[in-house]
């Protein structure tokens, strides 16, 4: 999805990082530092401390200061992600050239097909989360004309993935890790001409382990995020069936994007994004060494008070960090953007998003690395 980290085993790290530690609710603990006046604060134990920076102001200062708050953040290849300075800015033009947003409007139909397919699968659409998982998968399939036959290799990892994502289990990380690259090395060979997936590999003198690294950081990245987008905007809109009722009459996709921003805003599910200083520096009443390890708290400063109330999709809009700012702004906004337009769309023809509730037996329950461990809505057929 996106020059954003989610978390993910070591050589498998898409840009958007949720944090590990502490292992709760990330809205609950952005929340209570708010309530402490805290817009950072450094967590972990002596040697191994990290700055988690919340506050709004401070985190949009940090992501805007490359120089100071370096990407270059692990050992191993992430494009574009783990490049700092002209390197970036090669490799994040190269990649801004597959998601601008005239390119992808050309994938829009595509998106479409998929969403028809799974919301006309009636036993499909009885669990919200895999309905999700897979329209995520196959949207990307679609997008990188990759083999239908990955879809359920491409599901297991997610499911995988999402239960590594709370450990510390390196070794099997890294195991999971490996999987899915020749899962990518696959879908690479397979690739047919004029395919963004063969256009990739084949006309930029990349080497096969840049090629990889792209892949991976739009692959990896965009399944869960994608899958995890869904189930936070269907809670949202669950809440405030007014808004419902407003995407169902038919919104433009302006009106949209602006709405599930809003609603992403709200409850992000993309929470965190790493850096390492290169010099000593003062950011939210914390003086701080070069080599301090920091994460931009994204879910925290999307709640920062100072700055947000209440839902307001036009008054939110500019400093609204769903996306990231800064350099490493998430270059796949506008691909998520569509698919999500897609599959609501769709979506809301046929069924109506309501809370969970009933005999299931299972409560909603939010993830430690972002977005809903357990789904809190059900579709219902109108």
């Amino acid at each position: 999805m996106t020059d954003h980290e989610r978390p993910r085993e070591p050589q498998n790290e898409p840009e958007h990082e949720c944090q590990r530690e502490p292992q709760q609710d990330p809205r609950e603990y952005a929340i209570a530092l708010h309530q402490d006046k805290v817009g950072a604060t450094l967590q972990g134990e002596d040697g191994e401390r990290e700055l988690v920076i919340v506050g709004h102001k401070e985190v949009v200062e940090a992501a805007q200061n490359p120089q100071v708050f370096s990407s270059a953040v692990s050992a191993h290849l992430q494009l574009p992600n783990g490049l700092d300075g002209q390197e970036h800015q090669r490799v994040r033009a190269l990649v801004d050239s597959y998601l601008a947003p005239e390119v992808v409007a050309e994938f829009a139909g595509k998106f479409a097909a998929v969403a028809d397919e799974v919301v006309a699968d009636g036993e499909l659409m009885q669990d919200p989360t895999r309905a999700a998982d897979v329209f995520a998968v196959r949207a990307m399939l679609r997008w990188l004309s990759w083999l239908a036959a990955l879809e359920a290799p491409l599901l297991d990892w997610m499911e995988r993935s999402e239960q590594l994502a709370a450990v510390k289990d390196r070794e099997l990380a890294a195991a999971v890790a490996q999987e899915y690259d020749q899962l990518v090395t696959q879908a690479v060979a397979a690739a047919p001409k004029g395919s963004v997936t063969h256009h990739l590999a084949h006309s930029h003198d990349l080497e096969h382990a840049e090629i990889v690294s792209i892949l991976r950081n739009w692959t990896a990245g965009d399944l869960r995020s994608l899958a995890k987008c869904i189930i936070v905007i269907a809670q949202g809109l669950a809440t405030r069936r007014e808004v419902q009722e407003r995407l169902r009459e038919g919104a433009s996709a302006e009106e949209f994007a602006a709405i599930a921003n809003e609603l992403l805003r709200m409850d992000d599910p993309f929470v965190s994004n790493r850096r390492i200083t290169t010099c000593p520096v003062s950011i939210g009443g914390q003086d701080v060494p070069a080599g301090q390890r920091v994460r931009l708290h994204w879910t925290g400063a999307n709640l920062d008070p100072s700055v947000f109330s209440g839902f307001d999709s036009q008054a939110h809009a500019d400093a609204n960090l769903v996306w990231g700012t800064g350099v490493h702004a998430c270059p796949g906004k506008e691909l998520s953007l569509r698919e999500l337009e897609a599959f609501f769309t769709r979506l809301l023809r046929d069924y109506e998003i309501e809370l969970q509730s009933g005999p299931s037996g299972r409560s909603a329950r939010r993830s430690p690395t972002g977005g809903w461990e357990t789904t809190p809505v059900h579709f219902a057929r109108l």
